[in-house]
């Protein structure tokens, strides 16, 4: 029987705060099985009109799918999170774009109709799962010349594009990242984050239960002075530091997709259109440059030029990376169109989780833009990739 493809619409979304990764970080003495079970439990209190029998998937990523990110993780957070036992789920690891991809991936199958309502997201806790744990990569790569040794370290990477783009100097990922700092500051005393944001539960040995309601990596009031002294672990006299680069960092997302009749079947909202994803591969020691051939596949599938877009949520796991892609598509390093709430330089970037709060971002943009029709979520990827998601603002004055 043939298959007709139906629209596709984000419903909702949502993630914890997001913690620093370590001893002392936020989520330390939580599991991060239970941070994405959180998520998901909001998702269902905050649309009373789904019932839970009607999601057909749950899709939950992560990068280092061991311990209590394991077993695989989107069956086991949809049991815990009290969803009917026939609600199946499943893992994704793509890397930084898990949750981006666990959101094609299912969009995809709700087009297809496969499914009418799906779960997507990702979490990761570096704090007890730093990145690369458990891994055994296949000496081929650097005895067979594969990649480069920089690739399998992802500050290298950044390095080797500041090689690439000399142009893209220190000071201007620095200043990159001041502005980072001052959106996201900006953005939480205009009450815009803290709507997605689940307040969560956190337990301490030492100091008891709590409530972690904000994100705790944000550095308010960061100036270009205070960067500039900061070491460069990756290389002598290199140019990424702690400031102008993502942390290491603890967290979870998901969001709520459904075809766009099924939506309005069920009353639910939609916040957003989903038009068609892109991956890319790239070499792996450039990897941060993924977006830019994913963008123009996107693009040009789509008879679109960054003209055409009008919000841009990409995110920041290296300034670098983000200067290369502004730079490529001719774009200011200060373009209003970037990161309007600023990114992940200032909030942080728990690696598979990440893609998720780019759209929860975006669909908010989107509900003040009705001027703006199209808008991109976009990353790139360790080992040399990129994905960018491209969404239609369904508050569009055009349209109407």
């Amino acid at each position: 029987m043939p298959r007709t493809a139906r629209d596709v619409v984000f419903v909702d979304g949502v993630r914890t705060p997001f913690g620093k990764a370590g001893p002392k970080g936020l989520y330390a003495e939580t599991r991060a099985d239970d941070l994405v079970v959180r998520a998901i439990r909001e998702l269902i209190r905050r649309n009373p009109s789904l019932p839970p029998e009607r999601v057909d998937e749950v899709a939950i990523a992560a990068t280092t799918q061991i311990g209590d990110q394991g077993l695989t993780i989107g069956r086991s957070a949809a049991v815990l999170a009290g969803l009917p036992t026939s609600v199946p789920g499943y893992a994704i690891d793509r890397m930084c774009a898990g949750a981006m991809t666990a959101v094609a991936s299912t969009g995809a199958g709700i087009s297809f109709g496969s499914y009418d309502v799906a779960i997507a997201g990702g979490v990761e806790h570096m704090g007890r799962h730093p990145m690369g744990e458990g891994v055994d990569p296949n000496p081929r790569f650097l005895a067979d010349k594969l990649v480069d040794p920089s690739a399998l370290v992802m500050g290298s990477t950044a390095e080797n594009l500041h090689d690439r783009f000399p142009q893209i100097t220190k000071e201007r990922a620095d200043a990159y990242a001041v502005r980072s700092q001052q959106k996201v500051a900006d953005a939480y005393a205009a009450g815009r984050i803290q709507p997605d944001l689940v307040p969560t539960a956190i337990r301490s040995a030492e100091k008891g239960w709590g409530l972690a309601t904000e994100d705790e990596p944000p550095r308010p009031g960061t100036t270009v002075e205070d960067l500039a002294g900061l070491k460069t672990p990756f290389r002598v006299h290199g140019n990424v530091t702690a400031g102008n680069a993502a942390g290491l960092n603890d967290g979870a997302t998901a969001c709520l997709l459904a075809a766009e009749d099924v939506a309005r079947e069920l009353g639910l909202t939609p916040r957003m259109r989903l038009i068609d994803f892109s991956f890319a591969g790239v070499e792996p020691e450039v990897m941060g440059v993924g977006p830019v051939p994913a963008t123009e596949k996107l693009l040009a599938r789509n008879s679109l030029t960054m003209d055409d877009i009008g919000l841009i949520e990409i995110n920041e796991a290296f300034a670098v990376q983000v200067l290369a892609f502004l730079e490529h598509f001719k774009i200011a390093d200060d373009d209003p169109r970037v990161n309007p709430w600023g990114g992940a330089i200032a909030l942080g970037h728990p690696l598979a989780s990440s893609g998720v709060r780019l759209m929860n971002q975006l669909a908010r943009q989107f509900e003040e833009r009705t001027d703006v029709r199209y808008g991109l979520t976009t990353m790139c990827v360790g080992m040399g990739m990129g994905g960018t998601v491209l969404w239609e603002n369904v508050n569009w004055e055009g349209a109407k």
